[in-house]
């Protein structure tokens, strides 16, 4: 992919302001590395901190949906409608209200990683074999070890892929707030660039970068914690 992309710039003649070649992105990243470090530390704790929002805020509200269908059918069409709404329609909005500090980004990145993980997390809840809750309530086991000791752990694999979907929508949710107005983060570089495309495409790098590793970093747990899923699904 990178040749192509060299090589297409060269054959078309593409003027370095338009499309940087790779060892033009390479320089700028080396020359800039200060600068573009410290706005990608910037990006880093938005996403960690709003995708650890929409963590607790999705497996909340998907375990309260989970265990009663009466609230499901109350709350689950209201949080579809909110989840339809375009988020890119509420970036002014968060400027205005919480100015161009961290919170619109925050809340931005909670808005689009929330809705992926309460889905997985009701999906995963509500799909637990059946003879296996014959099995709890026979023992018995009271409602709370029924979700916390089989259904829980059934719902883990789904959990993990709804926590991976959302884990790429944190660092555009970062980027869509950056992007509307900041005074940092990569966003804010690649803004700021005009007609330096080579920072602006370092800048690119890096938030591919950022969203590859955390995505790597859930793979990894779920190996960890779940080792037992890869024996049941291979």
């Amino acid at each position: 992919m990178i040749a192509a992309w060299w090589a297409a710039i060269i054959v078309l003649g593409i003027e370095s302001y338009l499309a940087p070649t790779p060892p033009q992105v390479v320089t700028a990243l080396v020359n800039s590395i200060g600068y573009l470090a410290s706005n990608a530390v910037t990006t880093l704790l938005e996403v960690i901190q709003g995708y650890l929002i929409a963590v607790g805020l999705g497996l909340a509200v998907g375990g309260l949906l989970a265990t009663s269908e009466t609230i499901e059918r109350a709350l689950m069409p209201s949080i579809v409608a909110v989840n339809a709404v375009p988020k890119l329609a509420f970036a002014p909005l968060l400027l205005v209200w919480m100015g161009f500090g961290q919170g619109p980004k925050v809340v931005m990145v909670v808005l689009l990683c929330t809705f992926p993980i309460l889905l997985a997390c009701v999906a995963g809840l509500t799909r637990t074999p059946a003879e296996m809750i014959e099995l709890a309530r026979s023992l018995p086991a009271s409602r709370w070890q029924i979700l916390t000791r089989f259904r829980l752990p059934a719902a883990m694999p789904q959990i993990f892929v709804g926590l991976k979907t959302a884990m790429p929508l944190a660092v555009i949710g970062a980027l869509v707030g950056e992007l509307s107005g900041s005074t940092g983060g990569l966003g804010y570089v690649i803004q700021n660039a005009g007609a330096d495309t080579g920072t602006a495409f370092a800048a690119i790098t890096l938030l591919a970068a950022i969203s590859v590793g955390l995505f790597y970093v859930l793979v990894a747990a779920e190996r960890i914690l779940l080792p037992w899923a890869r024996a049941i699904t291979d």
